[in-house]
């Protein structure tokens, strides 16, 4: 089955397609569907607020199943910020760059201690369909912030995030090890579940 995804983001495109793949899903990009460039504000409260309404314009537009992500960084310490804004945390503008929301957070982190630097990346997946069936998964992901960014791999604040069990962020992980624990990963795996009831049903 081929489904469009609703991000822009060729990094999280990769990781839905690599992860679909077992699910039987055929994920490609908005370019690849002929979608032209269009902005989908992000003003949702939750991730799953905006993980909806991003995959309901997409499936809107094109008239065919639509997959989206919304996810982010929750940390403790900073009362679950960047949260939904994780993206934009820097800076009001559609994207800050990676770098420019690493500095930020570390910087308001600079005085928490190790043993409060505890957080989770959180995805919530949502999968629509022209009919108007919705489906809709949330996957997390516990580990602890660092000090500094470790690693070269992954994109966002993954040079940060050190998963619960590894001595390794996400950013040293190698792929494959990323996707079998990542909160994508298992916002899909809760998907796949929710579609097998589906059938089965």
């Amino acid at each position: 089955m081929i489904v469009v995804a609703a991000t822009q983001n060729a990094h999280k495109v990769k990781e839905l397609t690599e992860i679909t793949g077992a699910f039987g899903l055929n994920v490609i990009s908005r370019a690849e569907a002929g979608i032209p460039d269009f902005d989908i504000e992000e003003d949702g409260a939750t991730f799953e607020e905006n993980s909806l309404k991003k995959a309901r314009a997409v499936m809107e537009y094109c008239g065919a199943a639509a997959i989206a992500d919304d996810s982010g960084l929750a940390v403790d310490a900073l009362g679950g910020a960047p949260g939904v804004m994780s993206a934009r945390f820097a800076g009001s503008h559609r994207e800050c760059s990676d770098a420019e929301n690493n500095k930020k957070l570390l910087t308001l982190m600079d005085d928490i201690p190790d043993e409060d630097r505890t957080g989770r990346f959180v995805s919530v997946v949502t999968l629509i369909f022209p009919d108007g069936r919705v489906f809709a998964a949330r996957g997390e992901c516990e580990g602890r912030i660092g000090r500094e960014g470790r690693g070269v791999g992954g994109f966002g604040y993954d040079p940060l995030f050190t998963p619960d069990g590894f001595d390794k962020t996400f950013a040293e992980l190698s792929q494959t090890e990323k996707n079998e624990i990542s909160h994508r990963a298992k916002a899909l795996s809760a998907l796949k579940e929710l579609l097998s009831d589906f059938v089965s049903g």
